[in-house]
């Protein structure tokens, strides 16, 4: 099972996502008779081209423009009924109905009632289907992505002129670590955003692996800036222990909410942080306090302090250099009733399905979390216990 990096530091759209995957190595041949399956009366294109000097691989669908929109139930029954594999086909209608949700808060209307402008039309459906594929022939079972650049300015789109991030990218983007730089453009698009939230095991820096190969997606626009490009890494995860050198940062706090101490914690782990805890302590004049903890590869400590001052009440924080051990990890996919659970495991036999696998199968079949990851643990050790006989 492979990892695959998403480096969006000129954003990230569906066609670049597709070129970017193939460029790195997905076989076009099969990626290309499995967008056919879909039966939308396109044709597909794979050309090489440069952004400021990269060598990058541009996707392009080609159709006749259609007038009509699309509803979710109508896309569903597009990608299922094509030939594709199972889990691709499983996450394309994921992408897809996050997608639509985003839409619909964004807009004010019932999920049933979206109408998919430009996410429904042809070109999406293969990009984001497109996408799926290609991360399965490339053998991916994870999926990780770097800060994003959503770009500034305005977008012209089938509501009228919006301000970039358009509101669906940002309600996508929701607890993420974004920025801009660049041009006044959308670097960043719906699909884009929602292929990578959707997807994505985690974001931040490069995890720990050993790179196989490299891709460079091409955007439409050649910027004089910055090669407009989305890059991709594709490796296997490093037997070596992760991080050996750690900083912690700390700060105690005895003013703020448990609401408040909560979404620190989540935009300290979507910034990047190897680990947040929160423990009870006592102050001088025995005032009760939390201790915030902070866990952080060392090149990351001062973006990660930050974020604890924009998001806490502190006025200090303590950054501490310190070693950690981590034993080496592999992960194995598990097939359960509700679909695919990865699970990571090492060989001192510590299990762990991974928690966003199981929070979207517990969420797409009406059970609790605990059901999913039960079951998940039990197929493992079934599966592991079939391998040594």
């Amino acid at each position: 099972m492979k990892i695959c990096y998403f480096d969006a530091f000129s954003g990230i759209s569906g066609d670049m996502t597709v070129g970017a995957l193939v460029d790195a190595g997905a076989d076009w041949e099969a990626l290309e008779s499995a967008l056919r399956s879909l039966k939308l009366e396109a044709s597909f294109r794979l050309e090489k081209t440069k952004r400021r000097g990269i060598a990058a691989s541009k996707f392009s669908v080609d159709f006749e423009e259609q007038k009509k929109h699309r509803h979710l139930p109508q896309i569903e029954k597009i990608i299922a009924g094509a030939d594709l594999p199972p889990r691709a086909q499983q996450n394309a209608i994921a992408v897809f109905r996050r997608l639509g949700e985003a839409e619909a808060k964004s807009h004010d209307v019932p999920l049933e009632k979206v109408h998919f402008h430009e996410v429904g039309a042809v070109d999406s459906i293969s990009d984001i289907v497109g996408a799926c594929v290609a991360l399965e022939l490339l053998g991916v079972g994870e999926v990780w992505g770097s800060r994003i650049n959503v770009g500034s300015g305005t977008a012209n789109t089938e509501h009228g002129v919006l301000p970039v991030p358009t509101p669906a990218t940002a309600e996508l983007l929701k607890g993420r670590d974004v920025y801009s730089a660049g041009p006044e453009t959308e670097l960043t698009t719906p699909t884009g955003a929602a292929l990578l939230t959707t997807l994505s095991n985690g974001f931040g820096g490069v995890p720990a692996l050993r790179v196989l190969s490299q891709g460079f997606g091409a955007g439409d626009k050649d910027f004089t800036t910055h090669a407009n490009v989305l890059r991709v890494l594709i490796g296997e995860r490093s037997n070596a222990q992760e991080s050996t050198s750690i900083t912690m940062i700390e700060a105690n706090i005895d003013d703020s909410t448990p609401q408040v101490l909560g979404y620190a914690v989540e935009r300290l782990l979507a910034a990047g942080a190897l680990d947040v805890t929160l423990t009870p302590v006592f102050m001088k004049k025995n005032r009760l306090a939390t201790m915030l903890s902070v866990m952080a590869v060392p090149e990351m400590a001062e973006e990660l302090a930050a974020v604890l001052f924009a998001e806490t009440s502190t006025l200090g924080v303590r950054l501490i250099p310190a070693e950690r051990r981590v034993l080496a990890r592999q992960i194995a996919g598990v097939e359960t009733r509700f679909g695919t659970i990865h699970v990571k495991f090492t060989e001192t036999g510590n299990i762990a399905p991974e928690y966003d696998d199981c929070r979207r199968a517990a969420d797409s079949h009406g059970v609790a979390l605990r059901t999913v990851i039960a079951e998940a643990t039990e197929a493992f050790r079934r599966q592991t216990e079939i391998s040594k006989t």
